[in-house]
């Protein structure tokens, strides 16, 4: 498995680097700099040459923010990070704030000297997030200046690791499903209907996916880092480190796609005067903006082109991630017979629970890697919903309390994202009440029928609906996106209670993750994921219908539910998803296991 960036860092950090970074900011004449989570790709999952938001503040998330003032500092991070940012960051050095109350305008807003002058790298910031950024420093009478050197880079130069440089490989069309020149000339169709010449890639997943080729540049995700300009006839320009090079990749890539080193690209940019380009501002930074525009290329702004084809499964892809699923839900059927029976008696810490899960995943032979760091908490950091455990977090499970395991590995055919909330020892009435609400939702999202046209935002509240009976809720999203063998967060679709104007469309696998979180006293959340089904008629019915199709396949804790608050279409549906669990993952286990498996997905 592929290392993270340092996951133990402490808040000596901070002392260390904030010294330095303030020298290299005074030496280019700044009074304040800007400092976010993403890099140059606005990835999710960073390189660790590329973490420069940890490498200065030891929070090591995957979404915040910081401020470095002449005089002062501040950490913005979001509800997911509240617990993680006490532990890593020095709250002597740095004032901790909420990235989404307020934010980071907010404290421009206030926090600067009238007059003073806040850097920024244009590389790692979006024209739509420097906009509100500069109007909130103007508002305080500062302002924004974009530097060609950054002096985070500059004060971290002598130790910061180098970029990677993995070899680009071939993703086979067994797996695609469609080759690259026929998603190049669609893609270069769509092009051309909204008036444009070319498109700038920026996005790494864009570059897997319409390439077909993945990569190693980023943890827990198959991508390969670089850029590229596809033009209206399908023809391309992908920009890559030579050192990713191999005689095989050319030859995959054929003659309609140039090869180019990285150091390309800003002369191919200048090159594109007069031509109208196509430039997602939700993926690419204000660099490439400001490069086109200096340029004299007409930019005209608008979605990735691929982003919406990647999201719609093809029909090989579908079946791909039903084979991803079979064979991951084999290995997660082991670890909970594994959690069931010897794990109740020894009571293992979290960190040897999420070994254990990884050991029963590369036993398949076909684990590329995980589609996250696993997340095992046990009792009370189960309440944190992104919490994973490190040395100073982590807990054994212990009886009478629930162990909450949220987990995925990554397939050459798929890739999987699932959570299991488990009993150890005998759970309290209160558990299994708070479990069996959260069943509920989970299965009526499960079940529902609705129309074309519809979005997870409107589907959102299924979820919701028997907690908010109750008087509950969760505060984080109900579904997101996954990729195929791609990343584990995947847009442009989601479910959640925000506003969301994708609609679901067959072939998009999307998460269906209700929770409940008691703080202080422990976690639940029961996600599978899901894949829209193309409309069907009903019987009686005006309309053909979309659904869900579970991919998931594994027992869901019987001990923690209630069957007499479970209507009969309810028990009905669990009796049916535990049957093809069993149906699916039974001739894969044997001996005790398949004993286990069997009695546990028994009709309820």
């Amino acid at each position: 498995m592929r290392q993270t960036f340092d996951e133990h860092t402490d808040p000596s950090f901070g002392s260390k680097h904030l010294p330095r970074m303030r020298q290299a900011m005074a030496a280019q004449g700044l009074d304040g700099f800007l400092v976010p989570h993403e890099d140059e790709h606005q990835n999710e999952y960073l390189p660790a040459a590329n973490d420069r938001l940890a490498w200065l503040t030891g929070f090591t998330g995957s979404a915040g923010a910081a401020v470095v003032l002449k005089d002062k500092a501040a950490v913005f991070v979001d509800g997911r990070y509240t617990a993680q940012v006490q532990v890593q960051v020095d709250k002597s050095l740095f004032e901790i704030r909420d990235l989404v109350e307020g934010g980071v305008p907010a404290y421009l807003e206030s926090a600067p000297q009238p007059g003073a002058v806040i850097g920024y790298d244009p590389r790692l910031h979006s024209p739509d997030a420097l906009h509100w950024l500069r109007e909130a420093a103007e508002r305080r009478g500062a302002r924004l200046k974009a530097v060609t050197s950054n002096p985070l880079d500059e004060a971290w130069a002598s130790e910061r690791p180098a970029q990677p440089a993995a070899k680009v490989v071939p993703h086979p069309t067994e797996y695609t499903g469609e080759e690259s020149a026929s998603k190049r000339h669609r893609l270069g169709e769509a092009i051309a209907e909204l008036g444009a010449d070319a498109t700038v890639l920026t996005a790494p997943a864009s570059i897997a996916w319409l390439f077909n080729v993945r990569g190693g540049d980023v943890i827990r995700t198959p991508l390969p880092i670089g850029q590229a300009i596809l033009n209206k006839d399908g023809s391309a320009r992908l920009f890559l480190d030579e050192a990713k090079w191999t005689p095989e990749l050319a030859q995959w890539l054929g003659n309609s796609v140039s090869l180019e080193p990285t150091e390309n690209l800003p002369n191919a940019l200048d090159a594109m005067k007069g031509r109208k380009v196509l430039v997602d501002p939700a993926q690419s930074s204000a660099w490439y903006f400001d490069r086109l525009q200096g340029a004299g290329a007409e930019v005209i702004r608008g979605m990735d082109p691929c982003t919406l084809p990647r999201a719609t499964k093809n029909t090989i892809e579908v079946q791909g991630a039903r084979n991803a699923h079979a064979r991951d839900g084999a290995a997660l059927t082991r670890f909970l017979h594994w959690v069931a029976t010897e794990a109740q008696e020894t009571l293992p810490d979290e960190i040897e629970i999420a070994a254990k899960l990884e050991g029963l995943r590369e036993q398949t032979g076909a684990l590329k890697d995980l589609s996250f760091d696993s997340i095992a908490a046990a009792g009370p950091n189960g309440a944190y919903p992104h919490y994973h455990p490190t040395h100073r977090t982590n807990r054994r499970i212990e009886k009478g309390n629930l162990l909450l395991v949220d987990s995925g590995g990554q397939y050459l055919d798929g890739t999987t994202d699932v959570t299991r909330t488990m009993a150890v020892g005998a759970p309290s009435a209160e558990m299994i009440r708070m479990f069996t609400l959260v069943l509920k939702g989970h299965i009526a999202l499960s079940r529902v029928r609705f129309p074309a046209g519809t979005t997870g935002h409107a589907l959102d509240a299924l979820a919701r609906v028997p907690m908010w009976a109750a008087g509950l809720d969760y505060d984080h999203g109900t579904g997101h996106g996954v990729g195929s063998y791609l990343g584990v967060h995947e847009g442009p679709h989601r479910i959640s209670k925000a506003p969301n104007s994708i609609a679901l469309q067959p072939g998009m696998i999307v998460s269906n993750e209700p929770g409940y979180y008691q703080v202080g006293g422990y976690g639940i959340r029961i996600e599978n994921l899901q894949v829209v089904t193309p409309a069907e008629d009903i019987p009686g019915g005006e309309r053909p219908m979309l659904g869900f199709e579970s991919l998931t396949l594994a027992p869901i804790d019987r001990q923690l539910i209630d069957r007499n608050l479970l209507d009969a279409d309810e028990r009905n549906w669990l009796d049916d998803y535990h049957a093809k669990v069993v149906a699916v993952v039974g001739p894969q286990v044997d001996g005790p296991t398949r004993a286990w498996l069997e009695e546990v997905c028994k009709p309820i």
